[in-house]
């Protein structure tokens, strides 16, 4: 097993993919820590669209104003998905699961960026959710969270620095320092 730490630190965020694809396996594997992330009472509320068409692929890319043009260039998006009536902390839920898929990808060697969807907008004012929905066929009964844009690395960033961690946003017995 990979030392979960150093994992943690590779992870980083990459907006720039070769045109490399994902292999059938690296995809089953992203896949599968989705499927096992842990939701409350088992409800699995969530629900995983995978995009490897190019016109799809450049229309989500536009889905909101700002962050969302990396997925142009991804090989593969996962737009996440829940079922609200599923679960009360459907959106605690599928953030867990996008964030396995996220070390799942760094584990397999590649690179991810979260892209946020819920409580976004494009530039005229429509909301980022609508755009998804509409072109991908997503049902009403299901909010569109993020997408998660993965790739084969075509940069690389440091891990990220222990020095940088700010122990000042810990506290103990309360906020603010100790008894």
């Amino acid at each position: 097993m990979e030392n979960f730490t150093e994992l943690l630190k590779r992870r980083r965020s990459i907006r720039k993919f070769t045109s490399e694809k994902i292999s059938e396996d690296q995809v089953v594997e992203l896949m599968k820590a989705a499927l096992m992330s842990p939701s409350s009472k088992r409800s699995t509320p969530w629900e995983f669209v995978l995009v490897d068409d190019l016109e799809k692929l450049e229309k989500l890319a536009v889905c909101k104003e700002r962050g969302a043009g990396l997925i142009a260039k991804a090989p593969l998006a996962i737009v996440i998905l829940a079922n609200p009536l599923s679960s009360d902390v459907w959106i605690e839920d599928v953030s867990i699961a996008a964030t396995l898929i996220q070390l799942q990808a760094e584990s397999l060697g590649l690179g991810s960026c979260w892209v946020q969807v819920r409580e976004r907008t494009d530039a005229s004012g429509i909301s980022a959710e609508e755009n998804v929905r509409e072109i991908l066929d997503i049902p009403l009964q299901f909010q569109v969270s993020a997408i998660i844009a993965v790739g084969h690395k075509a940069e690389e960033k440091e891990p990220f620095d222990d020095d940088k961690l700010k122990w000042e946003k810990i506290h103990l017995n309360k906020f603010g320092g100790q008894e």
